[in-house]
């Protein structure tokens, strides 16, 4: 399904502010994208997701600043450690090999250009030896690649729907045939049925053309099907990850089973929604042990003193993560983190 690393994501730290004012945004992320891959990252509001697609690429806007560890980009012209990399280095990958689709194409694009103007781009930074001709064919192509016909070329933001201004986002980050590419949240605001059209465009651009994703939405049921495998968030650090089938049918972390029983059932009796009872905390003023403590109905008492550490849970895969202490010592767990995989939500 999925080939060798293309991404590699180790201990990443990222805080807003310097000195005894900073405010730890993301704490020891550790990820890894495969060729192919659709890697998806979910939590509330908040949890850290967009920080961490900016901080990897290079893209953190100030006052954020990367304060530890790694991230190797694995490139079909060589291995780049991004945060070690010179501006022309980042300039020569950023778009070429790693695109982003940016949140809100209402706002992303630029209201006062043209869409071929925008489209082109690009090509006229990254690609200098195509002429003005090529460059408009180029665009072409991308258009109709995302659905979109030719006459919408000289047509403003304004003069499109808000699906079709995501598709050109979309066609705008395929421009250069990139090996990644990070889409936030490229679905909000947009009704279930355009989300739908979207969504299966994606895929199938996908796999026609290989690029790996990485996907970041809040609506965790959009990555049960979407994603290979899925990481969640929250308050800034990554408390679980697995398989998508496997994570989606076997949850190992109090917070996913609150994420997953936060949206209804297509099917079967009708049941009453719990959600997560409270709020994400403020990273200003982080609880001690597991940040998750206070909204967890399975809390223990070590919780609110130590931060769990990440680790394979009994029953799941090799490649299966949480960070929940109550994994630890073979107790018995409780019934919603004991389910089996195989059975339905």
């Amino acid at each position: 399904m999925t080939g060798e690393p293309i991404l590699e994501v180790r201990d990443l730290c990222v805080d807003y502010g310097l000195g005894d004012r900073a405010v730890r945004a993301i704490t020891d992320a550790s990820l890894t994208l495969h060729r192919g891959e659709v890697l998806g990252l979910a939590g509330e509001s908040g949890s850290g997701k967009s920080t961490l697609a900016y901080a990897l690429t290079r893209l953190l806007r100030a006052p954020g600043v990367i304060t530890g560890g790694e991230v190797r980009f694995h490139g079909r012209d060589g291995s780049l450690d991004l945060l070690a990399a010179d501006a022309a280095a980042l300039r020569r990958v950023r778009w070429n090999q790693i695109s982003v689709v940016f949140q809100s194409a209402m706002h992303a694009l630029d209201p006062v250009a043209r869409i071929d103007a925008q489209l082109t781009d690009a090509l006229r930074a990254h690609r200098s030896g195509l002429t003005a001709e090529q460059r408009t064919g180029r665009a072409v192509e991308l258009l109709r690649l995302v659905g979109i016909d030719a006459d919408r070329l000289r047509s403003y933001p304004h003069e499109l729907s808000g699906g079709m201004r995501q598709r050109v986002m979309i066609a705008m980050a395929l421009a250069l045939d990139p090996e990644i590419v990070v889409m936030d949240e490229p679905t909000t605001a947009l009704d279930v049925v355009t989300q739908r059209e979207i969504l299966t465009e994606l895929m199938r651009l996908k796999d026609e053309l290989g690029f790996a994703v990485v996907f970041i939405t809040h609506d965790l049921s959009l990555l049960v099907e979407l994603a290979d495998t899925i990481a969640i968030m929250y308050a800034g650090r990554l408390v679980e990850r697995g398989p998508a089938r496997e994570l989606f049918e076997g949850p190992r972390h109090p917070y996913t089973v609150g994420l997953l029983d936060s949206f209804p059932a297509l099917h079967g009796e009708r049941v009453r929604m719990e959600g997560i009872p409270g709020s994400p905390p403020a990273l200003t003023a982080l609880p001690t042990g597991c940040s998750f403590h206070p909204r967890c109905p399975f809390a223990l008492e070590r919780c609110a003193v130590d931060f769990p550490p990440t680790a394979t849970p009994a029953g799941g895969s090799a490649v299966r993560l949480a960070a929940c202490w109550l994994h630890e010592g073979g107790r018995e767990l409780p019934a919603p983190l004991a389910r089996s995989l195989g059975s339905t939500l």
